[in-house]
C-alpha cells in the first residue's frame, strides 16, 4: 500500500505535469494564431490597391531581328527584356499636414468630429519598397511639388477631370480618409507609369513628437539653418542635436519659403530623419518587440491605413531583419521652377523610368530563376532570344 506521503507527491507531480501541458497548449495556440495572422497579412499584401494594369516604359530601339514575346508584367527597356518583381511589396506613406487643408478655390476645410483631416495635403510622400529577393528595404522620396496628373473634384464632389498640379494636392480632393488615400495612391501609381502599390498609410504629422519620443529621441546633424524663434527653433547647419517632442516635428515640417526650392531642403531633412528614426526603431524593436507594438499603437491613433493588425504582424515579423540605410534612399530627379503662384517641380521622366527599372524590375533571366525557386513554371523557351 502506498504511503500518504507518496500519494501526495504523485498528486503534486500530476498537477505539475498538467500545468506544463496546459502552458504548452496555450503557447501552441498563440503561435498558431500568430501564424494565421501572418498568413492572412501576407495574403493581403499580395493584392494591389492600384497599378499593375500594364506599366508603360520607353522600349528603346527594337529591330525586327530582336524577337521577344513579352508576357504580362514584362517590358522592354532600352532593348532589354525585364519582368516586374512580383514579390516586391510597395507601400505609399503619406505625411498629412492639417495646416494645409484646402478646398478648390482656397476655401478652408475644418477637421470633422471624428478627428479626420479632410482634404489635408500630402506634404510628405514616400514609396516604401520591400524586396524579399535581396532582403532590402528601399524608400523613394517624392517631392510634394512634383507636377503630375491628378483627379480634380469640385466642392460638391463632382469629377472635373484630370489636371496637371502639384501631386501633394491630390489627397485634398477627398474626404481625408480612405477616399483621399485611394486617390493619392492612384495619382502616384499613374506618375510611376502604373507600378503596383499594395498598401497605403496616411499619417498626420502630429504623430511625429510622440513617435519620436517612444524611441527616446533622434540625434541628427542639422542639414540647414532652422531659425524660428516663434517655434523655439534655433538650429544651425552642421551642429549635432538630439530632437525631442515638438522639435522633431518642426525639424521635418518647417521650411524657409523665402528661399527658392526650399521644399527640396526640407525633403532632405525628412529623408535624413526617416532613415535615422527607422534604424533606431528597428534596433530597439529587435531587442524588445514591445517597442514595435508601442510604435504601432501610437501611430494608429494618427493614421488612416489599409494595413490591419494581421498585415502589421506579418510585416513586423517578416521584414524586421531587412537592410535599410541611407544608401537605400532615393529622390526623384528633376527641375524646380517658380510657377505663377507656387513652386513647381518637373520630374525628369527618363531618370524616373531608369529608377523604375532598377527598383521594380529584374532582368528576365533573373526573374525566371526567382520564379523557378518558388515553383512558378515558366517555359524555358520563354527566355530564348533575350536581348
Amino acid at each position: 500500500m502506498l504511503s500518504r506521503e507518496t500519494i501526495v507527491e504523485k498528486k503534486k507531480l500530476g498537477i505539475a505535469a498538467l500545468t506544463m501541458i496546459n502552458i504548452f497548449a496555450v503557447v501552441l495556440v498563440v503561435i498558431g494564431l500568430v501564424e494565421v495572422m501572418r498568413m492572412t497579412g501576407k495574403a493581403s499584401l499580395s493584392v494591389t490597391v492600384l497599378g499593375s494594369e500594364g506599366v508603360e516604359l520607353d522600349v528603346g530601339e527594337v529591330t525586327p531581328e530582336r524577337k521577344v514575346e513579352l508576357k504580362e508584367n514584362e517590358t522592354l527597356y532600352n532593348g532589354k527584356a525585364y519582368a516586374l518583381n512580383e514579390d516586391l511589396v510597395t507601400v505609399l506613406v503619406m505625411g498629412i499636414d492639417k495646416e494645409t487643408v484646402t478646398k478648390v478655390g482656397g476655401q478652408s476645410w475644418e477637421a470633422d468630429e471624428a478627428g479626420g483631416y479632410a482634404g489635408g495635403q500630402a506634404d510628405a510622400l514616400f514609396l516604401l519598397l520591400i524586396n524579399p529577393h535581396n532582403k532590402n528595404v528601399y524608400v523613394i522620396a517624392i517631392n510634394r511639388n512634383s507636377m503630375a496628373e491628378i483627379d480634380v473634384f469640385d466642392e460638391e464632389g463632382n469629377y472635373q477631370g484630370i489636371f496637371t498640379k502639384q501631386i501633394a494636392l491630390q489627397h485634398g480632393y477627398g474626404d481625408g480618409k480612405e477616399e483621399s488615400c485611394l486617390r493619392q495612391v492612384k495619382a502616384v501609381s499613374r506618375m510611376f507609369h502604373g507600378i503596383p502599390i499594395h498598401a497605403y498609410a496616411a499619417v498626420s504629422m502630429d504623430a511625429i513628437p510622440e513617435l519620436n519620443d517612444v524611441v527616446g529621441g533622434i540625434t541628427v546633424e542639422v542639414l540647414d539653418d532652422i531659425i524660428y524663434p516663434e517655434y523655439d527653433m534655433d538650429l544651425h547647419q552642421g551642429e549635432t542635436v538630439t530632437l525631442y517632442g515638438d522639435k522633431a516635428y518642426w525639424y521635418v515640417r518647417l521650411r524657409n519659403e523665402n528661399i527658392f526650392n526650399s521644399n527640396e531642403l526640407r525633403l532632405q531633412r525628412q529623408k535624413q530623419y526617416l532613415t535615422t528614426f527607422a534604424a533606431e526603431a528597428k534596433n530597439q524593436s529587435v531587442a524588445d518587440i514591445r517597442v514595435a507594438i508601442e510604435l504601432y499603437q501610437t501611430v494608429r491613433k494618427y493614421m488612416v491605413t489599409d494595413i490591419d493588425l494581421n498585415t502589421f504582424t506579418y510585416m513586423a515579423t517578416e521584414y524586421i531583419g531587412y537592410d535599410f540605410d541611407i544608401e537605400n534612399m532615393y529622390s526623384l530627379q528633376g527641375e524646380a521652377v517658380q510657377g505663377n503662384q507656387f513652386e513647381e517641380f518637373y520630374v525628369d521622366d527618363a531618370a524616373l523610368q531608369e529608377l523604375i527599372i532598377e527598383l521594380f524590375y529584374e532582368p528576365l533571366e533573373v526573374a525566371y530563376a526567382a520564379a523557378a525557386k518558388k515553383n512558378r513554371y515558366l517555359p524555358e523557351n520563354h527566355i530564348s532570344g533575350l536581348i
